[in-house]
């Protein structure tokens, strides 16, 4: 990798989908790439640089530095750098939307909120690590019991004609929850919408929001109502980023672009 190389290059390799962003010396996204993780990091990682490179005709040696991210960022053999997930989602939240703000973050088996101040720096920060509720990984639980495609769950929370709240403290729980739902006959509609309730009642309890949210990860990506029900549960304004599912490795090439000072 050399300096005059065209295009720099953020790897995001996450616990459930490895993603790639690559930039060109303007700054500009010329390609995004996904991968699933799987049983290997490296591999992921391989495989959606390498499908970014095909989509921006580019070959590896035209990158000049990678900045790799993610719960699995030590992975990233090809990495020049590595940055935690708070700075590169911090840092691509704010690219996107250059306001003080709580980026949160919804994501595979985890979530984050990370209070950014007026220059972008991180106040401070919140994770869910102890469990998986309120995350990718439950929404994709709960719709393997309802036997229902993960494209289906926003088209009939659509329909929902009543709020219930699955639990937001464990998908184990949760499930049985859904057992007992449908045995007392309770609409797929409703079920779906609480699972989406769910989501959002994990997020609020985890801290407080403020009136400014950025709403990233795949959850968010996949699913607007998400943020419509965000919005409605504190008040905020609530602003989903272009492929939000990318706002890390856009963070991570933005930091190989221009490493930020701390």
């Amino acid at each position: 990798m050399t300096a005059s190389a065209p295009y720099t290059c953020g790897v995001d390799i996450g616990s459930t989908w490895t993603k790639v962003v690559l930039l060109d010396r303007a700054g500009e996204v010329v390609a995004r790439a996904l991968a699933r993780t799987a049983m290997s990091f490296e591999q992921a990682a391989a495989a959606a640089l390498d499908r970014a490179l095909a989509e921006a005709g580019a070959a590896p040696q035209q990158v000049a530095a990678t900045v790799a991210t993610g719960y699995g960022r030590r992975n990233a053999p090809f990495a020049d750098r590595h940055r935690t997930e708070i700075a590169c989602h911090a840092r691509g939240a704010f690219h996107h939307h250059p306001h003080a703000c709580h980026v949160v973050d919804i994501g595979g088996q985890d979530n984050k909120i990370i209070h950014l101040l007026e220059d972008g720096s991180v106040e401070h920060f919140l994770m869910n690590r102890k469990c998986a509720a309120g995350t990718g990984a439950f929404v994709e639980e709960i719709a393997r019991r309802l036997d229902l495609d993960l494209a289906d769950l926003e088209h009939l929370a659509e329909g929902a004609d009543r709020d219930i709240t699955l639990s937001s403290f464990c998908t184990v729980f949760s499930a049985t929850e859904v057992i007992k739902l449908i045995r007392e006959g309770e609409r797929p509609e409703n079920i779906c919408k609480g699972i989406f309730n769910a989501v959002v009642a994990r997020v609020a309890e985890m801290g407080p929001l403020g009136d400014n949210i950025v709403l990233t990860g795949g959850v968010a990506a996949a699913f607007p109502v998400v943020a419509t029900i965000l919005a409605a549960r504190t008040g905020a304004e609530v602003f989903v980023p272009p492929y939000a599912q990318f706002t890390g490795a856009l963070g991570a090439a933005l930091e190989a672009r221009h490493p930020a000072a701390v």
